[in-house]
């Protein structure tokens, strides 16, 4: 044990030694004979970046390409920029140049128009200005009040056109449909007595050859305008008649002829005679609606264009008048608007 206690004392020595010594880094190892030797080549050592190399190469190529294209695009931008920029100044130059230009010759004429005053400010005179307005002005000032007047009243007005013609709308409807209504009421009331003369005449032809038989009735009696076309109330009818004047159908002796005749034949006698009573009254009806309708909605468009037109010339005269006026009102305060506006352009000018 001791032998190795007697070893490790001996070794810390020259560890402790090595540790601590930093002068033995920073010792040169060159003598002064060595020569420094390079570590890094040239470019122009090396054929792989010769210029006959950049030439042939294609990525070399394209690299240059697009720094052409990018380099004319900027001195493109740039001139354009340049152009706007020049002609801004150039706008600018010029309003400059022509405010000053109206600022001298304002100047110019109010000192003209100075000078043409005649006032003697030793007297104490003082200068006296009496405007007068010219005709211009005059006419310019009453069409602006009457402009103003028939502007407000406009709106009113054409409401009260609208109301008017909207009232002789519903009137002629109104009109239209009572013409209607009266056409088919009298037509109805011709055809109704066309048919009962057709069913008349009818019986009388048929009554020729009974007039001189014993008990003889005459039925033209019991036409009426609701039976007329109807043969069953027509044949109902006569026989009534004839049984409260001569003839007995009740009875089991046998009549006269005429009124055997009434009794077998009278079906079909009053038949015939209330379809030809109905065939006129058709006709009639259809053709004397068409013509009454024809004349009656004529004279109510008659009566209806003469309101028309007397209702609605004088709104149309009054509009177009209106119209005439709010134009010229509308140029004059134009008109107006731009004298005050060059007055006011004058005296900014002059404050400048």
């Amino acid at each position: 044990m001791k032998v190795h206690y007697t070893n490790i004392l001996l070794f810390a020595v020259p560890l402790n030694t090595l540790v601590n010594d930093q002068s033995n880094y920073n010792i040169p190892k060159r003598t002064p004979n060595s020569q420094l030797t390079k570590s890094h080549r040239s470019l122009f050592e090396c054929d792989l970046y010769m210029a006959a190399n950049y030439d042939n190469d294609p990525q070399m190529k394209d690299v240059m390409v697009n720094f052409n294209k990018q380099t004319q695009q900027r001195f493109h931008e740039y001139d354009n920029r340049m152009k706007e920029k020049r002609k801004e100044c150039k706008d600018q130059c010029d309003k400059e140049s022509q405010k000053i230009i109206l600022k001298d010759k304002l100047e110019k004429e109010l000192m003209d128009k100075f000078a043409t005053l005649d006032t003697d400010i030793q007297n104490d005179a003082i200068p006296t200005c009496i405007c007068e307005k010219s005709i211009a002005d005059k006419v310019e000032k009453g069409c602006l009040r009457c402009g103003g007047i028939l502007g407000a009243a406009m709106p009113e007005l054409g409401a009260m056109g609208a109301i008017a013609l909207y009232t002789l709308s519903q009137w002629q409807t109104k009109a239209i449909a009572a013409a209607k209504a009266a056409s088919i009421t009298e037509a109805t009331d011709l055809a109704t007595q066309e048919g009962m003369k057709a069913v008349i005449s009818k019986i009388k032809v048929w009554s020729i050859d009974f007039i001189d038989e014993p008990g003889y009735v005459d039925f033209t009696s019991v036409v009426s305008k609701l039976n007329f076309k109807c043969p069953t109330a027509l044949h109902k009818s006569a026989m009534e008649l004839a049984s409260s004047k001569s003839c007995n159908f009740a009875g089991p002796e046998r009549g006269t002829v005429f009124c055997n005749t009434v009794r077998i034949e009278g079906t079909n006698m009053f038949n015939s005679y209330a379809e030809a009573g109905a065939q006129v009254y058709e006709k009639t009806l259809a053709s004397q609606t068409t013509v009454l309708q024809e004349a009656k909605m004529g004279a109510v468009e008659a009566k209806y264009a003469f309101w028309q037109t007397a209702n609605i010339a004088p709104i149309i005269a009054i509009v177009v008048i209106v119209l005439i006026m709010v134009i010229i009102y509308l140029i004059l305060r134009r008109r107006r608007k731009t004298k005050m506006k060059k007055k006011f352009q004058y005296i900014k000018l002059l404050e400048e």
